[in-house]
């Protein structure tokens, strides 16, 4: 069987790490959270619930997420999927994400958040307009079929090498899907649940973080066209 391992950014989710963490299917090689410098007990939480805790004292989510690969680095897994900490993703649903990788049907697989399996309020109306806004750029540049830009993925480790990722804050996730696009590398999107987080959200939830995340992936659509026009 494949090696999978899960990388969770987190940053103040000591309410929530523990139920995303007592979600998880049994008999992964690696669960990794990386502590964004909270200030709450997100970290001690989460070594009680069984993961390898690390700590990015850098805010930033592209930060967390870099931490969290240079770690399994050490020992490389054969697939690594990302998710959230703040209990808004089905973590169970990891097993039907990872399916189409470990039957070669595709490199990268993007859990999109629909709307028939989102849970009313789940997402910010400011969410909903950015996502459909990057997508629709990315569909005009590219071609590219991606519906979202969510944050519960998986991708092969030598895939995901492929990339080098360098985003250290909010264009993480599409910095990933355009790499995807610009690479010629397989995908799919599979239709996940999304629920009300625990707690509030640190990007969408305040009106400095909606703006830099909207500057920033729109920055990275334009930078990465023109880069390989």
């Amino acid at each position: 069987m494949p090696k999978i391992a899960v990388i969770i950014p987190a940053f103040n989710e000591m309410h929530a790490i523990g139920p995303v963490l007592d979600a998880l299917p049994e008999g992964l090689e690696t669960v990794v959270v990386v502590d964004n410098n909270s200030t709450d007990s997100t970290a001690d939480t989460a070594k009680a619930h069984g993961a390898t805790v690390l700590k990015e004292k850098q805010k930033g989510y592209g930060f967390a997420c870099l931490k969290g690969i240079e770690f399994l680095k050490q020992i490389p897994p054969d697939i690594v999927v990302f998710l959230d900490g703040d209990f808004s993703d089905y973590p169970e649903d990891l097993t039907t994400l990872v399916r189409p990788i470990q039957r070669n049907q595709a490199d990268f697989v993007l859990g999109a958040r629909v709307s028939s399996l989102r849970e009313k309020g789940s997402m910010t109306p400011q969410q909903l307009f950015g996502n459909a806004l990057a997508c629709t750029l990315m569909h005009w540049l590219y071609d590219s079929k991606f519906t979202d830009l969510g944050p519960f993925r998986a991708i092969r480790w030598g895939t995901l090498m492929e990339l080098k990722m360098k985003d250290t804050t909010y264009g993480w996730t599409v910095e990933m899907q355009l790499k995807i696009l610009s690479h010629n590398i397989t995908y799919i999107e599979i239709p996940v649940k999304y629920r009300k987080r625990i707690g509030y959200s640190k990007v969408s939830g305040t009106l400095k973080g909606t703006i830099f995340a909207g500057i920033k992936i729109l920055g990275w659509i334009g930078k990465h066209y023109f880069k390989y026009e």
